[in-house]
């Protein structure tokens, strides 16, 4: 059975990183967690963007809810008050703590001191570092994901080597290079 983790608004903004994080787990690697808060203020920061608006925002947050029904986490809402970490997020580690994921990944790692996630035995980690981890843990499945968001993706068109450097500017750097060395890219 895979392991449960909780993702972090910010974690699922960057379009390229959130692509390859949902192909991962549709390939079940991980059991993908969000809550109803997580997916709004998702909503409410895409649509901010000229190039997505409100429409394109809707139908990314329905997309992502009709592909992973089971992601999203309820019931947690009693717990919000009870946690330690930084006022805005406590939602994101309630989430967490109410369907017992073992990660939060995130950019605001501050935002979850170690004293606030450890009582809970959750860890809070970059994206890129939970990426490195999935290239370590299933490295198929990883390679089969890129191989096929590489292919997929049409507007823009990416190379694999384009998809990297996407991959790169959106806040996983050590992944794309780690990708790099461990396979030939330019052979997909």
């Amino acid at each position: 059975m895979s392991f449960p983790v909780f993702f972090d608004t910010c974690a699922l903004y960057p379009a390229t990183l959130a692509d390859l994080i949902l192909r991962i787990a549709e390939q079940e690697a991980f059991r993908l967690h969000w809550s109803a808060h997580v997916l709004d203020e998702l909503e409410r920061n895409l649509a901010k963007l000229p190039n997505v608006g409100d429409v394109g925002a809707m139908r990314r947050v329905q997309a992502m809810t009709r592909a992973f029904p089971e992601a999203r986490v309820t019931g947690y809402e009693s717990l919000i008050d009870g946690m330690a970490c930084d006022q805005k997020d406590r939602h994101v580690l309630a989430a967490a703590v109410h369907s017992d994921c073992q990660l939060i990944v995130t950019f605001n790692l501050r935002d979850f001191p170690r004293a606030s996630v450890e009582p809970h035995h959750i860890t809070a980690v970059l994206p890129d570092d939970f990426l490195l981890d999935q290239l370590d843990l299933c490295p198929n499945i990883v390679f089969s994901a890129l191989r096929n968001q590489a292919a997929d993706l049409r507007r823009p068109k990416l190379t694999p080597l384009g998809l990297l450097a996407s991959l790169e500017r959106s806040g996983a750097s050590r992944f794309a290079t780690e990708v790099r060395r461990k396979t030939d890219i330019s052979q997909w």
